[in-house]
């Protein structure tokens, strides 16, 4: 959202702005790091894109996504933040050919974050002090469609008893960074519990997303990110 990319644009320096398919890479330091920042898009397609763009113009070491989600897990409430350790796509289905969930072709459904990446990030939004927010890790799962009615969250939570939190990008990212090698992240801060009140609640929050996102970022930075 363009409110989370402005959220961390204000403390960046030495900022130059790259054009690609339609998309600005805004490359500069941050935190005294070099960093490239854009954003992703919304749905799986544009994720994908986005992220393979980033990947083979601009040669990160590694790569954080931030956003938002809809609260799914027990205890997984609005302001709180997850970090993914793996990422499943949730609209996925080849069935009877392949197994529901699993990507045709791959062998596997699920995606793996970097687990020394995703525990910097929960090491950093802890040492936020009396400021950190209620801190989850685990599954996240990804689909194109906003997650806003009660009976479809409970097939989720049915079908997928461990997702903590569903979104709409998160998943597609990963699969191009395992493809491509390439470390990643996804930190995502709970804008609403993807029921029947999701859309008024996502309104109401997402610039207190921006501002979590943004300071768990810095937090991260400040340290060693290599």
């Amino acid at each position: 959202m363009a409110e989370e990319l402005a959220a961390l644009l204000v403390h960046a320096r030495e900022v130059t702005v790259q054009t690609h398919a339609g998309r600005r890479f805004h490359v500069g330091t941050l935190h005294g790091v070099p960093v490239v920042l854009v954003l992703c898009g919304i749905g799986k397609v544009a994720a994908a894109m986005t992220t393979t763009l980033l990947a083979e113009r601009f040669t990160p070491r590694m790569l954080v996504f931030t956003g938002v989600a809809g609260g799914l897990g027990d205890g997984v409430r609005v302001g709180d933040v997850v970090v993914a350790e793996a990422l499943l796509q949730h609209d996925m289905d080849a069935s009877p050919l392949f197994p529901r969930f699993e990507v045709p072709l791959t062998g596997r459904s699920r995606f793996d974050a970097d687990p020394d990446l995703t525990a910097a990030l929960v090491a950093a939004a802890q040492g936020l002090g009396d400021a950190a927010p209620a801190l989850h890790h685990g599954l996240v799962i990804s689909g194109d469609r906003f997650v806003s009615a009660a009976a479809e969250c409970a097939a989720l939570r049915q079908a997928l008893p461990d997702a903590l939190a569903v979104e709409m990008e998160g998943a597609a990212l990963a699969q191009v960074c395992h493809d491509l090698g390439l470390p990643f992240a996804v930190l995502r801060s709970i804008s609403d519990r993807a029921d029947d009140s999701a859309h008024v609640d996502f309104t109401q929050f997402i610039q207190g997303a921006a501002q979590a996102s943004a300071a768990i970022v810095g937090q991260w930075l400040k340290g060693d990110p290599r």
